[in-house]
């Protein structure tokens, strides 16, 4: 594997009152192109985030960060860097990956209490590379894993996909701010 062909994923987006962790497996092609999360236009992230939080694609890229941070919503993926052909996590080559350092992140972010993985490959890396690493009150974060936004995902319609993420992100965003509320 050549270090010029690996894929380098961005920093996580997260402010000092993130209660939710969206995770993600390594950006794709169009994202890495526009330097942004999710940036393919078919990817339905952002419009979920709109509907969820008011953070969809008609606001500019960074007022949809402030919203998420705002709301208590970090965004970050599992891999730091990997070999990608393209941008499908099926060509992602296993021998490749390097993991974020998330031991630190959930250090700094003590108010994580909800783990959510978008789609089955972010889950599956989290679960096989991160887990075993993490200590033991942060690997037993609640894990939620949720239908990927990607339009590769084409088995659920978008409807659907925003049904099963409002059923996880809905009541923990309110859950997080009513604990919030008392402290």
């Amino acid at each position: 594997m050549s270090e010029a062909r690996l894929s380098r994923g961005f920093p996580p987006i997260a402010g000092a009152g993130a209660h939710i962790l969206i995770l993600g497996s390594l950006p794709g092609k169009k994202s890495l192109e526009m330097g942004q999360y999710y940036a393919q236009p078919y990817n339905a992230f952002w419009r979920i985030m709109g509907d969820l939080f008011g953070a969809g694609p008609a606001l500019a890229y960074p007022a949809r960060i402030e919203r998420l941070v705002a709301c208590g919503i970090a965004v970050w993926d599992v891999l730091a860097a990997g070999e990608r052909p393209g941008s499908l996590d099926s060509a992602i080559v296993s021998s490749s990956i390097v993991i974020n350092d998330f031991v630190p992140f959930f250090a700094r972010h003590r108010e994580i209490a909800l783990v959510c993985c978008n789609g089955q490959k972010a889950a599956a890396l989290y679960r096989r590379h991160v887990l075993p690493i993490l200590p033991r009150t942060h690997a037993e974060l609640p894990l939620a894993v949720l239908p990927s936004t990607s339009p590769a995902h084409a088995s659920l319609s978008f409807a659907a996909k925003l049904a099963r993420w409002s059923a996880v992100l809905g009541p923990a965003t309110e859950e997080a701010a009513r604990a919030a509320r008392k402290r």
